[in-house]
């Protein structure tokens, strides 16, 4: 009877969790619908051809009363179908440029104010206080960390460098430059009971019960960290981008749900950069797009797991170095530590990060392996390498001499370039920033000696190929993430270098195909063996 090992269960119910979520997913964008039946139905008052006039208000109150609390900024005039947009100005009060809040308050007119006369002095208190007038407020400010300034490190030009050092240990006052508004517009007709929950907590019912008031909702997912400008002291004015969209009703459920979550996140610890990257998966996506996203991710962490798994195995049972290559082995540690930092260097978010981190320990974890160190309380040890671990070596070491011809003049040209024409926010960064460089454009050139290797021993079955292939895989979702994923120019293009090492990998595994008859040595190396000689010794006896 076949017996399904751990890992089968756990990745088995790993999937179907996540074929539920976008089950789930699917099912917010399906509309209610009332019972014939059903005496207390609601439909939406606002139609595709509805005109609405959305009065816009600053104010340095989180809950401002109507009059002196609102300062008003400007007025624009939609149709509910149609996309629009204005730029409004803004006057910074003293207590913002202290780093201080500021909010915005929306009111959506229904219908539209057409030709109200506007010269009187508090022309708007009518308006807002219809009673077929929607409202909500949002930040207009944001606490960020200050982005670090660059310079070049060469220039005696004291006007390219910064003036005044931002101190960039605590947040300071940002002011979102971009805002998106959005009205639901989609025409249903629900029971009381069937309205979801998080509707349920921004919709307003008509005296009579049978309709809602137009639901404004401002689009949190589209206020990105890169639009954030920040509050100078001396500032009096600023601009921002006021857009409006229509939302449909699933849409509209979907942010709501997954603003609710990002809080969550916030709550665990995770920082405004970290949300901010999953906010530009969401962001003018569409569902198939979504769905896709969402599956996609889920094989690659799937993935990530097994080949981790697969590798960790491989070389805990490793005994001999016979057939690879020991300095593809440093080199893949050493990259991975300075991609680490290069990461940690620019801010990057930790969805990026954290994989890179582990990956990083593994690959240190390997050098021990192909080194043979041991340590114990009387310290580390080196252990000494078999004549066929020497042959080895000894093929490596060409292998290295005429890489170095080539690598070695590329990463100087590359560096010395950096130095002259690139600013940098320190020598540190520098450093970081040129190391990462030559690991991101020559780093394949590193992996030309493991290809060398197999070309002189013609074989393959040195390999952990199921790790390989895992590995492969992640490879080309990683091409996928490369255009969804906010990360250094450098790390996306990694990701196609990647492809085509692989591809090399797969065409030698064609060319030397591994015997059948032979112990996969992916597996658990030590088992195996033993008990092919219990066997023999049966025959023998």
């Amino acid at each position: 009877m076949y017996i399904p090992s751990l890992t089968t269960v756990l990745s088995v119910a790993f999937l179907g969790y996540m074929a539920n979520s976008m089950w789930n997913i699917v099912q917010l964008y399906i509309p209610p619908s009332c019972p014939p039946t059903e005496k207390t139905c609601i439909s939406n008052m606002l139609s595709p051809t509805s005109s609405v006039s959305l009065l816009m208000f600053s104010t340095i109150k989180s809950r401002p009363q109507a009059g002196s609390d609102l300062k008003y900024l400007s007025r624009l005039d939609i149709m509910a179908e149609e996309e629009k947009e204005h730029t409004v100005t803004v006057k910074l009060p003293r207590s913002v440029t202290r780093n201080g809040s500021m909010y915005l308050s929306v009111f959506a007119c229904h219908p539209g104010l057409g030709e109200k006369d506007m010269s009187k002095d508090g022309w708007w208190q009518e308006a807002i206080n219809s009673p077929q007038t929607s409202y909500t407020l949002t930040k207009l400010t944001q606490f960020a960390t200050p982005v670090a300034e660059t310079f070049n490190l060469l220039s005696d030009d004291t006007t390219d460098k910064p003036k005044v050092e931002r101190d960039r240990s605590k947040p300071v006052t940002h002011l979102r430059s971009k805002i998106t508004l959005s009205l639901m517009t989609d025409q249903l007709s629900m029971s009381i009971k069937q309205v979801p929950g998080e509707i349920g907590q921004v919709m307003q019912l008509t005296k009579d019960r049978k309709q809602f008031l137009p639901i404004l909702y401002v689009d949190e997912l589209t206020m990105r960290l890169k639009d954030l400008v920040i509050v100078n002291s001396t500032d009096k004015e600023s601009s921002v981008t006021v857009s409006y969209r229509p939302i449909s009703l699933g849409k509209l459920r979907l942010f709501l749900q997954f603003t609710s979550a990002l809080g969550s996140m916030v709550g665990m610890g995770f920082t405004d950069k970290d949300t901010d990257e999953v906010k530009g998966i969401f962001a003018d996506t569409n569902l198939v797009l979504l769905l896709v996203t969402f599956g996609v991710s889920a094989v690659h962490l799937l993935f990530d797991f097994l080949a981790f798994k697969s590798e960790i195995n491989f070389w805990r049972g490793k005994k001999s170095m016979e057939g690879l290559s020991r300095k593809t082995i440093l080199w893949r540690a050493f990259s991975q530590s300075v991609i680490f930092f290069y990461l940690m260097d620019e801010e990057t978010s930790l969805l990026v990060l954290i994989p890179a981190g582990v990956g990083a320990l593994i690959e240190i974890w390997k050098v021990t392996k192909a080194l043979h160190v041991k340590i114990s309380l009387s310290g580390i040890t080196f252990g000494e390498d078999s004549k066929v671990e020497a042959s080895t070596a000894e093929l490596d070491g060409v292998a290295m001499r005429y890489l170095s011809w080539v690598l070695y003049p590329l990463c100087i040209g590359g560096a010395v370039y950096s130095l002259i024409y690139t600013p940098h926010k320190s020598w540190y960064s520098w450093t970081v920033q040129t190391t990462v460089n030559g690991v991101y454009a020559f780093g394949f050139l590193f992996m030309l000696p493991q290809l060398f290797l197999n070309y002189k021993l013609k074989s393959v079955a040195h390999l952990p190929w199921r790790a390989f292939m895992y590995k492969a895989f992640n490879t080309f979702i990683d091409d996928l993430f490369a255009f969804i994923i906010t990360m250094p120019t450098a790390h996306r293009v990694a990701c196609f270098r990647d492809d085509i090492v692989f591809l090399i990998y797969l065409y030698q595994r064609y060319l030397y195909p591994v015997d059948p008859n032979r112990i996969d040595t992916s597996t658990m190396m030590d088992e195996e063996p033993a008990r092919g000689t219990a066997a023999e010794e049966k025959k023998t006896n």
